[in-house]
This record gives C-alpha cells, structure tokens and sequence, in this order.
C-alpha cells in the first residue's frame, strides 16, 4: 500500500483534532440532550455526565463510539471500499450494540438489533446484512433520514485527504450500513468534504462538496446552506433529521465570531453556539466538533476537555483524548507509526542526550522540571510536551498525564494556536497544583519546550518575566532561552 503523501505538522495538529473535539462536543452536549438539563443564559457548557444515557461526566455517548468504530478500521490503513473493511466496521457497531450502551437511535436500534437476530442464526457477511436491514428500514419508513449516520462521518474525512471522489464514495457506503436514504449520504458527503478541506487548507468551505452530490440535488443542498448563512442558529431544530443536523452545525460554527485576540477559542464559542440550539445537543456538537477541530486543531481544544473525555470501547481503562488522537494520527498515515513507533510503541525511543535528574522550579518547588528520561520524580501528575507512549520512563508512577501539543520550532506555522497553548499549558500545572499534586514539567531534552513554560507558569503566578526567565535559565543553564516560543511565553 502506497504511503500517504506527507502532511505538514500544521496539518498533523488539525488531523488529530477532528476526533478529539468530536468527542469534546459530544462530551459537552450529553448533560443537556433532549433538555434533560437546560443550560442556563450565563453558564458555559460543562462535561457534566448525566444526559439520557446518565453517563459519566467527560463520557461520550453513542456519536463518538460509533464514530470510534470507524476509525479503528480507518487507522490499519485498510480499504474502506473493501468488503472486508465494511463488515469489520459494522461488526464494531455490532460489538459496541451488543454492550448495551444507554443511548442509541432508534433507526440505529432498529438496524443493528435485526442485524444481531440475522447473524445469530447463522448467516453470514455482516455488512451485507447490515445494509439490507437499513435499507428495509428506510423502505418502511419514508421519513428515515436521521442524523445518527452524520454524526459519525469525521473518520470517513482523515482516511481521504487526498481523494475527495473516493472520500465521497466512502462516505456513502458507511453511511448506508445504517442510514440507506440519499439525503444522509449527501449529508455525509458535504460534511466530510468540508473536514477535508479544513485539515488540509486550514479554512472552512462548507460548500466545497456540492460538486459531489449528484446535480438533480445540489441545487437544494445549496439552498439549504444559505439558509446557514443568515437564519438564526437556535431556528434549527428540532435537529433529529440529516439536513436540520448539518445546518444546525453550520450555523454554529459559521455564525460565531472568530476572536481577533486568539483566533481559535473559535472552536470553543462555536460549540458553546450549538449546545445552545438544543434539541439533539450532543450530536449537534459532535457533528460541529469535528468541523471545528479539522480547523484549529488539536493544539486548539483545552487540557480541561482532554482531561475528561472517555468512553467506549475499552471498558476496564476508557479510550481517551489519547487514543482520540492516535487514531486520527494513524488514519491519515494509512496505518502507519512514525519513526519513533510513535503512537502505537508504549514508549517512544528518543535518540537525544537527556539529564534524567529533576530540578524544581524556581517559583515553585512542587513543579519539577525534566526531559523524556527523567525517572524517580517523585511526581504524581506529569505534563508532557513531547510525544509519549502509555509506559514513558518519565511517566513512572503518575496517576495522571496531561499532553500538551507544543512543537520545538521557530516556524510560526508549527505552532498556529502557540499563545493559547503556552496559557492552556501553564494552567494545566496551576490546576494540578491546586489540587496538591507534585507535578513533572517535561519534553524530550529540556532544551526550549520544558522552560518555555515553566516561564509561562511563573507570570501565571504573578511574577515579573525578566525575573522569570532569568531564573529558570539559572536553573536550567542547557535552556535555549530565545526564539519565538520563548517569546512567546513572556506574554
């Protein structure tokens, strides 16, 4: 299988964020599905939990693990054309169906229970069946064009970057395992078309799929994005049906300013501007999400969001924001680890030299900075910059990791959300604090990434910068201590 061509780490950063904030705007609608709850005029989305399904707080409901069924086919790098990677897609919605999760569609119910009843007396091809039984479906019911297909598409998106026909064809076909009506694959296809152009352009074009839904349609799917442009986001809904879903979305995320200060706390309003419409607020958001993080990023969503999201399928230790982003990564590699056997080795081999012994902060002994090798901290919470496997040397005895997508570079396109991310860093190690955990600062060699922030951390707390940085590079005399990013930290 030929390899994928290469993506910019900009690109990389966006990649990884479509399943992230996906599982973000599901994670942050689920409290207020259906109006279980009713968000209030001055209070921000939280992760509550609770919802129809009384689900954790962080917990995903059935818009991510179902789109999380896809991408663990889409991340080996298979053909999703393929018989075989279709029934192993649909044998993952069976799989996640037979754990009797607390929320799923009813047309998805329907699908998947009769799909259960056909394999369990012996026939065989599960995505033949599958389709057979959506297709059924929506012959029975004219009225079949849910949004429980659409809310799952993101992965579809990262595993075509490079062929929007084939993205296209995709689409539908993953779509039709559970939804069989035209109105959900177009649906799927313009969304997914849009994420596309979103990782690899950095802008979002909504309309940017509408050469790719049949001509006899376009034209009322372009009537009906208009209708995104200037109806007021909350007249969309009730947003069970395909298209009130993608317009509900649209209008979101199109309707929201973009801040001039730190451009993509867009992502952040934008999901605030969905789960405010109602309705079907977890679905809405995850459909938003993951628009929003093939625009921003991963680097764009906060450590607080990263730290809760979780959910199916691993069920004695939850799939997380990392595996969120292992996935993506591994889609758009075709299945493929980095150099370093980063995200699938357990721990990634830094070939650079590294001090393993701790130092403490010069405005705070309970934050230790360190590299990739530091071992016996002592540190119960570890906030990483680099890339990390679940059994890095440095994370020994940690009951928690945060992961920071800060990038060692001079080039302002590495970093594009570098203000935000520096603040969402430093942050993270004051909550910890706060909470009474001796925490490891650390990347790969301590070189620019380790006392950047721990600059960004002391002016959080108040200290002058120059006072700062002189003393974090007293104390770390191997500190770069120039360039952009240690700039950057000072403000």
């Amino acid at each position: 299988m030929p390899q994928p061509p290469h993506l910019s780490t900009a690109q990389l950063d966006r990649a990884a964020g479509v399943l992230l904030a996906t599982a973000a705007g599901d994670a942050l609608g689920v409290p207020d599905e259906f109006e279980s709850r009713r968000l209030s005029s001055d209070e921000s989305p939280q992760m509550l939990g609770g919802g129809l399904g009384d689900f954790e707080p962080g917990e995903w409901s059935d818009d991510t693990s179902m789109a999380m069924a896809i991408a663990l086919v889409a991340s080996t790098g298979a053909d999703l054309t393929s018989d075989d990677a279709l029934d192993a897609i649909a044998e993952n919605f069976l799989r996640w169906y037979d754990g009797n999760p607390p929320d799923v569609g009813n047309q998805t119910r329907a699908v998947l229970g009769a799909t259960r009843r056909r394999l369990d007396v012996g026939e065989r091809g599960t995505g033949r069946v599958m389709r057979e039984e959506s297709e059924r479906f929506a012959d029975a019911h004219p009225r079949s064009a849910g949004n429980g297909a659409l809310m799952r598409t993101a992965p579809v998106a990262l595993a075509h970057l490079h062929d929007r026909d084939r993205l296209a064809t995709v689409a539908r076909l993953v779509a039709s395992l559970t939804h069989a009506d035209d109105l959900v694959g177009n649906s799927c296809v313009l969304w997914c078309e849009a994420i596309r152009i979103a990782v690899l352009d950095g802008r979002i074009d909504i309309r940017a799929g509408l050469d790719l839904i049949p001509a006899d349609r376009a034209d009322r799917w372009s009537a009906w994005l208009d209708d995104t442009d200037d109806r007021a986001p909350n007249s969309f809904t009730p947003n069970g049906f395909t298209v009130t879903a993608l317009q509900a979305a649209a209008a979101a995320i199109q309707q929201t300013p973009v801040p001039e200060s730190i451009e993509c706390l867009h992502l952040q309003h934008s999901l605030d501007t969905a789960i405010r419409i109602g309705n079907d607020t977890d679905t809405v958001a995850a459909i938003a999400g993951g628009l929003l993080g093939a625009r921003w990023g991963a680097s764009a969503e906060p450590w607080r969001w990263r730290r809760a999201v979780h959910g199916w399928p691993h069920a004695a230790q939850p799939s997380d924001a990392h595996d969120l982003v292992a996935l993506a990564t591994l889609t758009v590699r075709g299945g493929r680890p980095d150099s370093t056997g980063w995200p699938t080795t357990d721990n990634v081999d830094y070939r650079e030299h590294a001090f393993t012994e701790v130092i403490p902060h010069p405005n705070d002994d309970g934050v230790l900075l360190g590299t990739h090798a530091t071992a016996d901290h002592l540190a119960d919470a570890v906030v990483s910059m680099c890339r990390v496997g679940r059994q890095q040397t440095c994370l020994a005895g940690a009951t928690e990791v945060v992961e920071s997508r800060l990038m060692d570079s001079n080039d302002p396109a590495d970093n594009p959300n570098l203000a935000f991310v520096l603040a969402d860093t430093a942050d993270a190690v004051r909550v910890l604090r706060a909470e009474g955990k001796t925490v490891l600062l650390h990347c790969v060699a301590g070189h620019q990434r380790t006392p950047n922030v721990a600059v960004a951390y002391g002016v959080l707390l108040g200290h002058e910068v120059e006072d700062v940085q002189a003393n974090v590079l007293e104390a770390m005399p191997s500190a770069r201590g120039r360039g952009l990013v240690w700039d950057a930290a000072g403000e």
